[in-house]
């Protein structure tokens, strides 16, 4: 039986290379998706046996139904990839509202947290699994005007650390990934000038690609990384 994969927030940028990087190498493969069915509907189209939910990751109710929906398909998990994640265009703190700052940490923190409880479920009484989470190179090093998104990544990492000691005796993995400046969507709002400033200011020169983050995500998934757990693997390009 193949094994299988579920990739939050699959229907584009990181997550839909992830989908075809798993895809394409003959996993059983399902993503969430938050509101973009048409989005979703074109990965579909691409990879017809791939499972979708519309998922608010921030919602216990939500994701629980997806789990339950995972286990009566599959009857268990081999991975679980944390992608969906949302940030705030740049702005100060004292600008930044409260309602804000808990969209952010629901969707970012919470929402990893619930997926990978309700992941740890499935993969504990199988006493094997991988997980992994998406971080930011902001998460490490910190942003300026981007402090609450900071905050959550690192959070993130964090979370991603506990959880790898947790899972460990279960023989279960946890990593995390954390991304550099990619050219997806999220960074869509930012002029020529501001990313090629950006790639500036990495080692190789240029700015990351959805494909280079998905192949760090299933090599972490995969048999090669059997003994690599707790750690944060930086995808940034040599990001400064």
């Amino acid at each position: 039986m193949a094994d299988r994969v579920l990739i939050t927030g699959g229907s584009r940028g990181i997550g839909k290379a992830a989908v075809a990087w798993f895809a394409q190498r003959g996993w059983q493969v399902a993503f969430c998706y938050h509101s973009n069915k048409s989005a979703a509907e074109q990965v579909l189209k691409q990879y017809p046996r791939t499972l979708a939910f519309q998922t608010d990751v921030a919602n216990e109710e939500q994701v629980c139904a997806m789990f339950k929906a995972i286990k009566e398909q599959w009857g268990g998990l081999d991975a679980l990839v944390c992608n969906a994640g949302i940030a705030l265009p740049q702005q100060l703190l004292t600008d930044t509202s409260a309602v804000d700052m808990d969209r952010l940490y629901n969707v970012n923190v919470k929402g990893t947290l619930l997926c990978c409880r309700e992941g740890a479920k499935l993969m504990v009484p199988c006493h094997r699994g991988a997980m992994v989470t998406l971080s930011s190179v902001w998460g490490r090093s910190g942003g300026s005007c981007e402090t609450v998104y900071s905050a959550t990544k690192g959070a993130v990492i964090a979370l991603t650390k506990a959880l790898a000691k947790e899972l460990g005796p279960s023989g279960i993995r946890v990593n995390c990934v954390s991304p550099g400046v990619i050219d997806t969507d999220m960074n869509g709002h930012l002029s020529e000038t501001d990313k090629a400033d950006l790639a500036n200011r990495a080692a190789l020169m240029r700015l990351g690609t959805p494909d280079d983050v998905a192949d760090a995500i299933g090599f972490l998934c995969s048999e090669s990384a059997a003994y690599v757990t707790g750690q944060v693997l930086g995808v940034d390009g040599g990001f400064e």
